[in-house]
C-alpha cells in the first residue's frame, strides 16, 4: 500500500514539476517576444521623430506641395498611434495589423515626398535634407533587423505553444498565439527610396 502511495506521489510530483517547467518556459518566451518588440518600438519612435524635421526642411522648398507635406504629417500621426497600440500588446493580431497598415501608409507618403523633392535641386543639395535622409535610411535598416528578431522570437513562442504537450498548458493557462509583424504586399516591403 505504501509503495503504491509513494509511486502515485512521485508521479504527481513529476507532473507538477513538468507543468511548472512548461508554464515557466512559455512565460519566458512570451517575455522575449515582448522585449524584441520593444526594439522595434525604439526604432519606430526614432523614425517618427525624424519625419517632422524632414517635413520642416522640405517645407521651405515645397511650398506648392502642401498636400504632400500634410499627408506625411497625417500618416506619421497614424503610425505613432498604431505603434503605441502595438507596444501595449505586442503580438496581438489586430494591433500588429494596424501597425503594419499605418507603417505601409507612411512608407507610401514618404515615397511620394521623396519623388516630389527630386524636382527641387536646391532641396536635394540641402545638407539638412541629406543628413535626415541618411538617418532615415539607417533607421529603416534597423527597423528591418529588429522586425526579423521579433518575428523569430514570435515563431519560437508559437511553435513551443502549439507543440504537444506544451499546448495543454498553453491552452489551460491562456497563452494566446502571437502575431508576426509582416507587411502584406511585396511592394510595401520595400524601403522607401530616400536617395537624392
Amino acid at each position: 500500500m505504501w509503495t503504491i502511495l509513494g509511486f502515485v506521489a512521485l508521479v504527481v510530483v513529476v507532473v507538477l514539476l513538468w507543468l511548472a517547467g512548461a508554464y515557466n518556459n512559455l512565460v519566458a518566451l512570451r517575455n522575449r517576444f515582448k522585449a524584441a518588440f520593444s526594439q522595434i518600438d525604439v526604432q519606430l519612435k526614432r523614425r517618427h521623430d525624424l519625419i517632422p524635421n524632414l517635413v520642416e526642411t522640405a517645407k521651405g522648398y515645397l511650398s506648392h506641395e502642401k498636400g504632400t507635406l500634410e499627408a506625411v504629417t497625417q500618416a506619421r500621426g497614424a503610425a505613432v498611434t498604431a505603434a503605441r497600440a502595438a507596444a501595449s500588446n505586442p503580438g496581438n493580431a489586430s494591433a500588429m495589423a494596424g501597425l503594419a497598415a499605418a507603417e505601409t501608409q507612411l512608407n507610401g507618403v514618404l515615397g511620394r515626398l521623396f519623388a516630389v523633392a527630386e524636382a527641387y535641386p536646391d532641396l536635394k543639395a540641402n545638407q539638412n535634407m541629406i543628413l535626415l535622409q541618411q538617418e532615415l535610411a539607417a533607421t529603416e535598416n534597423q527597423i528591418a533587423s529588429a522586425r526579423q528578431i521579433f518575428n523569430n522570437t514570435v515563431m519560437n513562442y508559437n511553435t513551443t505553444r502549439e507543440s504537444f504537450p506544451n499546448n495543454l498548458v498553453a491552452n489551460a493557462m491562456g497563452f494566446a498565439p502571437a502575431q508576426l509583424f509582416e507587411l502584406e504586399v511585396e511592394k510595401e516591403r520595400q524601403i522607401p527610396q530616400v536617395s537624392f
